[in-house]
């Protein structure tokens, strides 16, 4: 095989550079004597590393000054918990949480977040978004939970912010596996978090970006290394914050920012995403079950009319150094998730598999 190519949807594929990188500095960081696993994590040297990926992710997503960005431990998945005990304290018991549910992350949401408080499903669908007029949304509610872009049934979507309804809204947005591969208006959010994992760098970081207004709500229970206010007056340092894959990230912002930024990686996941799509859409031989407006850029679930030939088609993609397509355990077929680090020669090979495959 002389190309591998990666379409893992979490932990996923990392740019060449990065990878190369860290592994010449692996022994001995900038001379310092020391990897920057063997760091303190308050000393100036991890320190200087931790600066400059806060300023590089600020600068890449035009983050406002009244927002804070948290580095934090748990993944995505721990926020589920973390937002609603950071965010409910001012409320009164009882409180309502609005959600949009859009898929498998969007309801491990919502199991979590009714330990916590009342929650209302405001819209609900598997392969598309409700039209945003329909969402039955709570007059004051705590906060509108929405998880933009479903890592296992690829919806991906942003909500129309001229609705009159978001005016006082506080709006939290999972963005784990589409973040940094499109544009955003930051503030128009409350909260945005994101599990490192998939477009940021390893398993073990989650990106917290927080309004500086929501912060100091959190509930009494809430663990004090989990309380978004005291992890942000000490600068994520309140314990060892994971400090390798802090490291990693800033070197994936460093790359990001030598490729040109988020608007290039949006140019680049229309590309991708459109040479994957039309390819399985020209095709009698497989499927893909996502309204097409609602379509992920990143991670493209599609399936085999003829499942029974499944594994032979996981095999064949193995042996043209494909990797990682199996579908998850969940929704069974394939999956290709197609991140910001995997080049669009890796989508053209797997479109060239496809159409071998289909006998095209």
């Amino acid at each position: 095989m002389t190309h591998i190519y990666n379409f893992s949807a979490g932990p996923a594929v990392l740019p060449k550079e990065v990878l190369a990188q860290a592994a010449a500095e692996m022994l001995d960081w900038h001379g310092s004597g020391m990897s920057v696993m063997e760091m303190s994590h308050r000393g100036p040297e991890f320190m200087s590393i931790y600066k400059a990926a806060e300023r590089d992710l600020r600068e890449l997503l035009a983050v406002p000054d009244n927002y804070k960005i948290l580095f934090m431990q748990g993944g995505g998945l721990s926020q589920n918990a973390l937002i609603p005990l950071n965010l409910l304290g001012h409320k009164p018991e009882g409180a309502t949480i609005d959600f949009i549910h859009t898929g498998s992350w969007s309801d491990k949401s919502i199991k979590e977040a009714r330990k916590y408080a009342n929650v209302n499903v405001a819209a609900s669908s598997a392969t598309q978004v409700p039209p945003q007029a329909e969402w039955r949304l709570t007059p004051g509610a705590a906060y509108l939970h929405m998880c933009t872009n479903e890592t296992i049934g690829g919806v991906e979507y942003q909500p129309d912010f001229n609705d009159p309804r978001f005016k006082d809204l506080v709006l939290v947005a999972d963005m784990s596996s589409h973040i940094l591969s499109r544009r955003i208006d930051v503030a128009k959010y409350g909260v945005i978090f994101a599990g490192a994992q998939k477009n940021i760098g390893p398993a073990g970081v989650t990106i917290v970006i927080i309004r500086d207004d929501l912060l100091g709500r959190a509930l009494p229970i809430c663990p004090s290394a989990f309380d978004f206010k005291l992890v942000a007056d000490n600068e994520s340092m309140y314990n060892t914050p994971p400090t390798y894959g802090i490291y990693i990230a800033g070197l994936v912002f460093q790359w990001l920012k030598k490729q040109g930024g988020v608007a290039e990686m949006e140019r680049r996941a229309i590309a991708k995403a459109e040479l994957l799509y039309n390819a399985l859409d020209a095709s009698d031989f497989y499927e893909t079950r996502v309204a097409p407006a609602n379509r992920s850029r990143m991670n493209v679930p599609f399936y085999l009319k003829d499942e029974s030939k499944n594994e032979a088609f996981l095999a064949g993609a193995k042996a043209r150094g494909l990797l990682q397509l199996k579908g998850h355990k969940s929704v069974g077929g394939m999956r290709a998730s197609i991140y910001n680090a995997m080049p669009i020669e890796g989508v053209q090979a797997l479109v060239d598999y496809l159409n071998e495959f289909a006998g095209l």
